[in-house]
């Protein structure tokens, strides 16, 4: 029985770091971590990205169901722990290297992008054929469904069950810096506490750091410029 559920979608910095910190947590607490999926681009099916997010916002949410696609095959041929180890080379590959002027997200969703990542999990290469298959997106329509019936729909990624399935889920927590080791196990108490009392709800400020990633050009120690987000996402409008 897993200890936490951790729903994520690959693409999303915020996931990206706070998974991070749950590994972290997991090695010194010998926590299990069942890695589940929600897709920002089926959250935000109903949307006019040209109107609400920025311009490069709907290839970059659709190359993280593209991924999705290829995790869901994953789990189903090679097993859940799997599907860890894969999004965490992805998340190496897509926020742990300098930014690239220009870049088009969407390349992230393609086969070139992702075969050295199946490579470095020791997966086979013709995985990546579930990029292009619709059929896994039944899957990750359900599990995103499941993750909002947890937390309500005016969320984003990532969400956290806390021993599931009776326990308490929550959106977040939204972290920009990665803590030390020491600070990592203090802030997953103080986080636990919190979702744990009853009737706790919410705790929020909309006003976030760009994440100390190298893809954000931010170095450990920096503190990234400060935006606000809305409704747990860059959406421009409520």
């Amino acid at each position: 029985m897993a200890d936490l559920r951790f729903y994520f979608d690959p693409v999303c910095p915020f996931a990206w770091m706070t998974s991070k910190w749950v590994r972290m947590v997991s090695a010194q607490r010998d926590h299990r971590v069942e890695w589940r999926f929600i897709s920002l681009r089926l959250l935000n099916a109903h949307v006019d990205y040209a109107a609400q997010f920025p311009p490069e916002y709907e290839a970059g949410h659709t190359a993280g169901l593209r991924l999705l696609r290829v995790a869901a095959r994953v789990r189903v041929e090679h097993g859940p722990d799997v599907v860890g180890d894969l999004y965490e080379a992805l998340g190496r590959r897509v926020f742990e290297s300098a930014p690239v002027e220009d870049a088009d997200r969407g390349q992230r969703g393609t086969a070139e992008f992702l075969a050295p990542v199946l490579a470095e999990v020791g997966l086979p290469a013709e995985l990546a054929d579930a990029l292009d298959d619709e059929s896994w997106d039944a899957t990750i329509r359900a599990e995103t469904d499941e993750a909002l019936a947890l937390t309500g729909k005016d969320v984003g990624t990532p969400i956290l069950h806390f021993q599931p399935p009776e326990g308490v889920a929550f959106f977040g927590p939204v972290i920009s810096r990665l803590p030390s080791e020491e600070e990592a196990v203090a802030l997953w108490d103080h986080v636990v506490g919190l979702a744990s009392f009853p009737g706790f709800a919410e705790l929020k400020r909309s006003l976030r750091e760009r994440p100390q990633l190298p893809a954000f050009g931010v170095t450990p120690g920096e503190a990234g410029q400060q935006e606000d987000w809305h409704g747990g996402s860059r959406r421009q409008h409520r």
